[in-house]
């Protein structure tokens, strides 16, 4: 039996280059629906090749929805329509025969376009930078009990921690915030015994790089929580905002 096929319209950005223009291109492509996003992607491009056309320029690398490089705003969503994804894990019969799909890189000030669907998202890198090192001992691995962690801060920590770095945070934001980004990696450190010798240099250091990189303004809309691929709480946001207030005072208190 012929497995039935979406025929389907993609109206996708088109840009040479960060100094140049850019504009939606429509084309057309019937796939199966057991094919993932990207897959879908990958088969445009090779018959885009077969025609002697330039192929869409995409990011992606383990395709498992680990490293956060994949992505993409789809019919306005980063990530596209399904919560809690990645864009490589969606498939293509979340979509309807006949659908037009428009596909666009993510859109911030601090994420240049590149080319295409890719955006320079190093200002994330940087802030991580900012943020230093632990200055914990390094050796063989303690004891699991050696320092009392509760359970529920240890799965807090943990949750932070899953922020994988991709970007949809900022894209979702109206201000294009990295506050949800910021304060996951901040939480999972403030969070843990490890992080405190260096958790109030750490908090100033990494808001001060994420304001001089062009990130806006949080104004708790809440629309980045709803877009993260790893569904990181807006909790983390107010605890950064504690944190940071800490390390204003304290370092206030070490000047006087």
């Amino acid at each position: 039996m012929n497995e039935q096929k979406l025929n389907l319209t993609l109206k996708i950005w088109r840009q040479a280059s960060p100094d140049t223009a850019g504009q939606f291109k429509e084309y057309k492509i019937s796939v199966s629906p057991d094919t993932s996003f990207l897959e879908m992607l990958d088969e445009l491009n090779n018959e885009l090749e077969k025609n002697n056309q330039e192929p869409v320029a995409f990011e992606s690398d383990c395709r498992e929805g680990i490293c956060g490089t994949c992505g993409l705003v789809i019919n306005g969503e980063p990530h596209g329509p399904l919560p809690k994804i990645a864009t490589c894990q969606l498939h293509m019969r979340h979509f309807k025969n006949g659908d037009t799909i428009w596909v666009e890189p993510f859109r911030a000030k601090a994420f240049p376009v590149l080319k295409d669907l890719i955006v320079d998202r190093s200002a994330l890198d940087k802030i991580i930078t900012a943020g230093g090192y632990v200055s914990a001992n390094t050796g063989s691995a303690p004891d699991a009990n050696a320092i009392p962690i509760s359970k529920d801060t240890a799965s807090e920590a943990f949750d932070a921690a899953a922020c994988i770095g991709c970007g949809a945070c900022v894209a979702a934001c109206k201000n294009a915030s990295a506050m949800l980004f910021v304060s996951a990696k901040v939480s999972h450190l403030a969070l843990l015994p490890q992080g405190h010798p260096e958790r109030y240099r750490r908090v100033e250091a990494m808001v001060k790089v994420m304001d001089e990189l062009g990130f806006g303004s949080c104004s708790n809309t809440y629309a980045c929580e709803a877009e993260c691929p790893k569904g990181i709480s807006v909790r983390n946001i107010a605890r950064l905002n504690r944190e940071f207030i800490k390390a204003e005072a304290a370092s206030t208190s070490v000047e006087a």
